[in-house]
């Protein structure tokens, strides 16, 4: 009978899920209701779309072809799913972007693996961006292809990845000097933090098309992109500051008299002691912010940048191909929607792995 407890143990929460699953949509006539009316209402909206995007559908052919039917025009995607992916980049070059991609996605790949979490992949994550960037640009690899070809995803990964990771540092800093003893520097940091998530990023991305260039010496020599980056990289760091400072307030007050009293200095403290426990907290929540800034990229479109929605808008002007807008749309929300929700489950995984360690060291230490 011991054999079976450890199996009757993982299988109570399954059936507690299940039980409270059937009780929320079941267990009142209220709930009952409420759950066939939701589900008439979604095979009601549902059925229609499936028939547009399956049965009614045109899946090769020309915009003609196309304009014959009344469901969705797939061949629109098959013919621009090139250009909504990568723009305007030169087609014969399109192997750099490709593995530009390739190198962030494995840069993501490793960040997200605890067993990754060591000094090197901090040194890692500037490397990677800015060979990146230099592939893109053609200076590893001429010729050299400038920034207004560039486009689609790679564009959307490129800015996310590399304002987010000069952001962090950054944000450590701004969450270290709004708790800081030091009243002129604790007031610059809060102005600083309150100001920026007091404005628009539309009003950000302006800042760095307009303004930022006469503020700057030799501002026109800064493209569009790179302004974008700066702004966005100020921007997102205030956000992040809170993040990092909720953190810091976690850390109980004994750990700081403590280190204190062993006669560490006060980066020692917060580069040994506090800041390893805070960011440990914060990770998902930073995931979540991430995923959140992810999608704020495709606020770039206001200024002319082709992200990949500025892409996916651009593609259905084609006159070839005029006004495929919900097929295109459709594909980029579909792709973001791929991305969010994989950071979010992964978000919930680490949060619970995180959990679950915690609890150990405190079993191992109370032992």
């Amino acid at each position: 009978m011991s054999d079976l407890d450890p199996a009757l143990r993982s299988a109570r929460p399954l059936v507690r899920s299940r039980r409270s699953w059937r009780t929320g949509l079941f267990g009142t006539p209220a709930n009952t209701t409420l759950t066939v009316l939701t589900a008439a209402a979604l095979v009601w909206l549902l059925l229609p779309f499936a028939r547009w995007a399956t049965l009614d559908a045109t899946w090769s052919g020309t915009a003609a072809d196309c304009a014959a039917r009344d469901g969705a025009c797939w061949a629109f995607l098959g013919a621009k799913l090139r250009f909504i992916l990568f723009a305007f980049y030169p087609p014969d070059l399109q192997w750099r972007p490709v593995l530009v991609l390739l190198m962030l996605g494995a840069l993501l790949a490793a960040t997200a693996t605890p067993r990754f979490w060591r000094r090197e992949l901090l040194l890692a994550w500037p490397l990677v961006i800015a060979a990146a960037w230099l592939l893109m640009a053609g200076t590893i690899a001429p010729p050299t292809v400038g920034t207004n070809q560039w486009g689609g995803l790679p564009v959307t990964m490129l800015v996310w990845a590399g304002c987010f990771a000069a952001a962090v540092p950054l944000a450590v800093l701004l969450a270290l000097a709004r708790r800081s003893r030091m009243a002129g520097l604790r007031l610059v940091a809060v102005a600083y933090i309150e100001v920026m998530r007091g404005i628009p990023m539309v009003a950000v991305l302006y800042f760095a098309m307009l303004i930022l260039p006469m503020a700057v010496p030799n501002g026109q020599f800064f493209d569009k992109i790179q302004r974008a980056m700066v702004m966005i990289t100020l921007f997102w760091a205030a956000y992040v500051a809170e993040v990092v400072r909720a953190g810091l307030q976690a850390i109980p007050a004994g750990q700081y008299e403590a280190a204190s009293g062993l006669g560490l200095s006060y980066w020692r403290i917060m580069r040994l002691v506090v800041l390893p426990q805070a960011l440990r907290l914060v990770i998902p929540g930073l995931v979540n912010l991430a995923i959140g800034f992810l999608l704020a990229t495709s606020l770039l479109a206001v200024i002319g940048v082709f992200d990949l929605l500025n892409a996916a808008r651009a593609s259905a002007l084609d006159p070839n191909w005029l006004g495929f807008y919900d097929e295109s749309y459709l594909a980029v929300a579909v792709l973001y929607f791929a991305i969010g929700f994989g950071g979010s489950r992964y978000s919930l995984w680490l949060e619970r792995r995180l959990g679950a360690a915690g609890k150990a060291r405190d079993v191992h230490s109370g032992a």
